[in-house]
């Protein structure tokens, strides 16, 4: 499995670094903004191209899929242009930052018959398959999700501290991470609310957010999310159920009293981004939809749209 790595940031080393465990795949070539940035990554993973032009990585007849961890904005239209030229695609979450432009991903994606799916990394951790697992057999429902979600980034930084040309946001990217999973783990949801907070004078962006969310089965979630937090980072999830309580972090799991659950044997491996790889390349080798295809996740992004509105509503309001 040939494949081209479209955004040579912070996270796109996380799937380089998961890719080296994946045997028989094979990094081809490193597309960045910065010549620099794609061919110091190039150098450091052994990777034989490098460019800025994604279009000209399409263009090479060795390339069988394509991973895009670019900015949101451009995520939609590059994976349209992936399946246009033929090539299987993998888009970071978010999908877009537009409910218009995830259904024209959708569409590309039926019309094509290629695989497409989005990293919604959330149903890989090792953490969150193991409470999946529990419901798929019967032995564990949600009846409440408690998600936190922050970071301290009153500047435009990225995962490692660095200056980033875009601006990340809490409802599209980082909400979507849990209203995906709410769907996944406690059904499809019916009902949901969202509240803002005020939005950054330079970044243009809302710093705190509160959504609320219920399913079909009933079960409910409440979602704090925060760009103002100087404190421990990151994404906590409680889920509440019938039989337990468990607490996910990343890719670890505790009980409701902060007892370590033992995940070995969950999967073939503990890192998350590496599991959300391993079935990018699996789906394509066998031609089967993946968990995670754009067809799956697409409810989420029909969800963000509602709140999206919702939200721009509110801000109508005087």
């Amino acid at each position: 499995m040939r494949i081209a790595l479209a955004g040579a940031g912070a996270f796109g080393e996380k799937h380089l670094d998961g890719l080296t465990n994946i045997a028989g795949a094979e990094v081809v070539s490193i597309i960045s903004g910065s010549a620099d940035q794609a061919a110091a990554v190039a150098a450091k993973y052994g990777v034989g191209h490098s460019t800025t032009d994604l279009s000209e990585a399409l263009a090479r007849d060795d390339i069988d899929a394509v991973i895009l961890c670019t900015p949101t904005q451009m995520h939609a239209a590059q994976a349209i242009a992936c399946m246009d030229a033929g090539k299987h695609v993998q888009v970071e979450i978010p999908l877009a930052d537009s409910l218009a432009d995830a259904k024209a991903v959708v569409a590309k994606a039926k019309e094509t018959g290629l695989t497409c799916m989005v990293g919604h990394t959330r149903r890989f951790n090792p953490s969150h398959q193991y409470v999946h697992n529990r419901i798929v057999a019967g032995e564990f429902a949600v009846q409440q999700m408690d998600v936190q979600t922050y970071f301290f980034r009153r500047k435009n930084l990225n995962a490692k501290g660095e200056p980033r040309s875009w601006t990340d946001h809490l409802l599209w990217h980082h909400a979507a991470h849990t209203i995906d999973l709410f769907a996944y783990q406690a059904g499809r949801i019916v009902q949901a609310h969202a509240m803002q907070g005020p939005k950054h004078p330079e970044l243009g962006i809302a710093m705190d957010m509160s959504i609320q969310l219920k399913s079909e089965s009933g079960a409910i979630c409440t979602l704090s999310l925060s760009f103002n937090n100087d404190g421990p980072l990151g994404t906590f999830f409680r889920y509440i159920g019938d039989t337990a309580t468990y607490i996910a972090r990343y890719d670890d799991l505790v009980n409701g009293k902060e007892e370590p659950i033992d995940l070995a044997g969950v999967t073939v491996s503990t890192n998350g981004i590496e599991l959300q790889d391993r079935e990018f390349i699996a789906a394509i080798r066998e031609g089967r939809q993946p968990n995670s295809s754009v067809e799956q996740v697409f409810d989420c992004y029909r969800v963000i749209g509602q709140l999206a509105a919702d939200l721009d509503r509110q801000d109508g309001w005087s």
